[in-house]
């Protein structure tokens, strides 16, 4: 197909509505569980089809926006309907697509009541995603933002555990709060910038710095909500706990991404100087998350409650290379991001295999699994190894490079010395090895103590099945990430360069020129 044909057609619109279009159809038309099953697994597998000209047709040597949509939706307002990718947002897009068909097929069984509800769920869910990795309109942003809580809120609350009702009203209305301040922070944007919800024009609009101070905490609050940071931190292991697998490897794999994406789509680009200001404050909540919840996974009797806590600490290593406003972190950062996707929705899947034998999550329950599931023992282990950031796997190359890039980082910006910043998150490297393998230790290995152990079978030629796609890109990136890191560096330079480019001297600059521009028209 012509190049110029495919960026042309719309694309992303097809992968935002994509799922929606089939969600209708299934409700309306199909009302066997069975063939709902087939219709969500087909219709989620044609929207990922759809995504992967975004990888084969992208042009890696430019940060700009491509695939571009554009349509008037609320002209009274100047609201449009406005999408594009860049190298950060689309690997997201794909990998929403992947996991999606992972959650579906991972359903196939152990969700037996209202099947045709659940899958609907997904569907639309996948429209949202999409639709925030996509939206280049600040309201079109935020409209996709909220609506993925509709979905998630009944996935945790109607397929959840038995205390599912306090952990969807605990992640309902820490994520509402966080909204809301973003909503009042893009209104006051809006009217500042010239009555505009251009994410473009945001970024190139010179905001004074009493501006960006607390448009800068408002979307703080509202992106640590849901990255999550330390200490609004503290829904994640409840929604976690009480979540179906799927639940818990879509919010995992990419849910928890929205809120570092948030920071480098708006904090980052559209208010330089204050990011800079917050640095150490942010530096120092990303520290604490990586040291203090390792901490706290160690402790954790819950294999879900400990792999939640283990992605707090993974995220904080995200922040940190988001702060420290060199190309090596953020792209560390965008790494560990697409790594974590990989390892955490893996680890749930793994949990989920073991929950669907046993019906428990506790950790005393088992041991000596690998006597009776010597094959899913072996993928445990391969992501256990992966989720300790061994050398050979995406996580190793994430971790490595957000240390590289604290290293390298400006001296006088940080709030210490970059080599005890880069020390302090080391130690959570040994940390994540003490909590992942003492946890294998006790689940996989050992002898076959209690009957019930002794009665599981090993996994299933379906329930490998979803494991492969996993496994073959964990080792893919961290083997050779040179094809990711491509993708990533124009539009993380360009990304470094807003960051670190003063809003106030280009206020500065156009107040100089303003005059000389108006003496030249006498």
């Amino acid at each position: 197909m012509d190049l110029h044909n495919v960026l042309d057609f719309p694309i992303l619109s097809l992968a935002i509505f994509l799922p929606t279009m089939g969600a209708i159809i299934i409700w309306l038309f199909i009302h066997n569980d069975h063939a709902v099953r087939w219709a969500a697994l087909a219709t989620s597998v044609a929207t990922f089809l759809v995504t992967l000209p975004l990888i084969f047709y992208f042009d890696r040597s430019t940060a700009h926006m491509q695939f571009e949509e554009f349509h008037a939706w609320i002209p009274a307002f100047n609201i449009n309907y406005q999408l594009g990718v860049d190298g950060i947002s689309m690997p997201f897009i794909v990998l929403t697509g992947l996991l999606i068909i992972i959650c579906i097929a991972s359903a196939w069984k152990c969700i037996q009541t209202r099947v045709k509800d659940y899958m609907l769920a997904f569907l639309i869910l996948e429209t949202t995603l999409i639709g925030v990795f996509s939206a280049m309109d600040a309201i079109l942003f935020y409209f996709f933002w909220e609506a993925l809580l509709i979905p998630m809120y009944l996935m945790i609350g109607v397929w959840g555990g038995k205390n599912r009702i306090y952990a969807t009203l605990k992640f309902f209305l820490y994520t509402l709060a966080g909204s809301v301040l973003m909503l009042i922070a893009l209104l006051a944007m809006y009217f500042k910038a010239g009555e505009t919800f251009s994410m473009q024009a945001f970024m190139d609009y010179p905001f004074d710095f009493q501006w960006q101070f607390w448009i800068f905490l408002a979307f703080f609050i509202a992106f640590a909500v849901k990255v999550p940071m330390w200490p609004v931190h503290t829904w994640l292991p409840d929604a976690h706990t009480e979540a179906p697998t799927a639940g818990s490897v879509i919010l995992a794999g990419i849910l928890l991404k929205m809120g570092a994406y948030g920071y480098l789509r708006f904090s980052l680009p559209m208010l330089p100087d204050a990011s800079q200001y917050f640095a150490p404050m942010m530096i120092g909540l990303s520290l604490i998350a990586i040291v203090y919840i390792s901490l706290v996974a160690m402790m954790q009797k819950d294999m879900k409650r400990l792999i939640a806590y283990s992605s707090i600490a993974h995220m904080g290593f995200v922040t940190l290379g988001t702060f420290v406003f060199t190309v090596q972190g953020l792209e560390g950062a965008v790494m560990n991001m697409i790594s974590h996707g990989f390892v955490a929705a893996a680890l749930f899947l793994c949990v989920g295999v073991m929950y669907d034998r046993l019906h428990t999550r506790e950790i005393a329950d088992y041991g000596g699994v690998v006597n009776v599931m010597p094959v899913f023992a072996a993928i445990m282990l391969f992501f256990s190894m992966a989720n300790v950031a061994l050398p050979g796997t995406s996580a190793f190359i994430g971790e490595i490079m957000v240390l590289l890039g604290v290293f390298s980082a400006d001296v006088e910006a940080l709030p210490v010395s970059a080599k005890w910043i880069a020390i302090a998150a080391t130690i959570s490297v040994v940390l994540s090895a003490c909590y992942t393998l003492w946890m294998y230790k006790r689940v996989i290995m050992g002898d076959v103590i209690k009957d019930t152990v002794r009665s599981m079978r090993d996994i299933s030629k379906r329930e490998f099945a979803l494991f492969v796609p996993l496994i073959l890109l964990t080792l893919w990136v961290g083997l050779y990430p040179v094809p990711v890191l491509d993708l990533l560096h124009a539009t993380i330079e360009n990304l470094v360069e807003q960051a670190t480019t003063s809003k106030l001297d280009a206020a500065a600059l156009l107040l100089e020129h303003v005059p000389a521009a108006h003496a030249g028209t006498h």
